[in-house]
């Protein structure tokens, strides 16, 4: 009888001990269960609010339930991600972020949550590399060539870039820096804004997005010499990366990620991350990022979280070195 009862007892304690195992397993097997909230701390039509909104609906379509993107702007993307980071890490608040999460944290004097602990990446979903360009008048045929223009006639180049704190004016920078250049900063209040100067020649050289230059490229309004990339942009293959020209330490993507609040279960994340995966491999996706100026990533969670780390640090120094400030 004692045995019985010992062998009893040591079924149900297994039993029991396997439960808090197999609950997070059962449960990202039923999710979704309800709709999911897509967060893009970003006004509606830019690039972001465009792939989030592609991703959403495969989402939908792959798992039966409603992916709906809610677009909560303002300080550059601090409020839609403070409210992502304060939800509950249950799986339907999914944040999708812009590449000014890791510029952030050093651009502001404070943000309302914490890039490190307050979220969980998913996966980086594309990348899109800052281009170089400038005024056909400018006799400069590679970076190297416009290098040493700009070193010969100190105090007589700008660069236009799509605003203070962009993706652009952070490549800019770190291009006037890294080269001690004398390259005067000229901000504009978006990418159509600054690439419409370096057309008109108000502002010879400017950094800017692909999504708002590969036009003016193929039209021969301004001529590119480079792209900070790791690799050349699929919407302009035929422009060499910074590095092919002999430049490597100039490089950064602006690019898209996903992330959930920290917490969030494990296995969710995993599927999610599956689900984005495949959807950022479908030709058609591909396709549609290409006219966007984006290349299709996916990575996995570590990869990303590494990425963020990285990221924060490097654009941290360009940021304090050039003194941004955003008002």
């Amino acid at each position: 009888m004692k045995n019985f009862v010992r062998r009893r007892f040591m079924q149900i304690a297994g039993a029991a001990a396997s439960l808090p195992i197999l609950a997070p397993l059962a449960w990202a097997q039923t999710y979704p269960s309800r709709a999911v909230r897509v967060i893009v701390p970003y006004a509606p039509g830019g690039v972001t609010d465009i792939v989030a909104r592609l991703i959403a609906q495969k989402l939908s379509e792959h798992l039966g339930k409603q992916f709906f993107v809610e677009n909560v702007p303002g300080a550059t993307g601090n409020i839609g991600t403070s409210q992502a980071a304060k939800a509950a890490p249950d799986g339907y608040t999914v944040l999708v972020v812009f590449s000014s999460y890791v510029v952030n944290p050093t651009l502001f004097d404070k943000i309302p949550y914490d890039p490190y602990k307050d979220l969980d990446p998913v996966t980086l979903a594309t990348t899109s590399a800052t281009v170089l360009v400038v005024n056909p008048s400018v006799p400069a045929q590679t970076v190297k060539d416009l290098v040493a223009l700009v070193r010969a006639n100190p105090g007589k180049y700008s660069f236009a870039s799509a605003g203070a704190g962009t993706q652009s004016h952070l490549a800019g920078e770190q291009f006037r820096l890294s080269l001690e250049l004398d390259l005067v900063h000229v901000p504009f209040n978006g990418g159509g804004p600054a690439i419409a100067s370096v057309v008109a020649g108000h502002t010879p050289v400017g950094f800017n997005s692909p999504t708002a230059s590969v036009q003016q490229i193929k039209d021969g309004n301004v001529r590119a010499l480079g792209v900070t990339g790791e690799k050349r942009s699929q919407s302009m293959p035929e422009v060499p990366t910074m590095a092919e020209g002999g430049y490597p330490d100039i490089k950064g993507d602006s690019w898209v990620g996903v992330l959930v609040p920290t917490g969030t279960s494990k296995e969710i994340v995993a599927l999610l991350n599956r689900e984005i995966t495949k959807i950022l491999a479908l030709p058609d996706m591909k396709e549609r990022l290409v006219t966007l100026g984006c290349d299709a990533v996916a990575s996995p969670p570590e990869e990303f979280a590494q990425r963020i780390r990285t990221e924060i640090e490097i654009w941290g120094k360009v940021i304090r070195a050039a003194n941004i400030k955003v008002q």
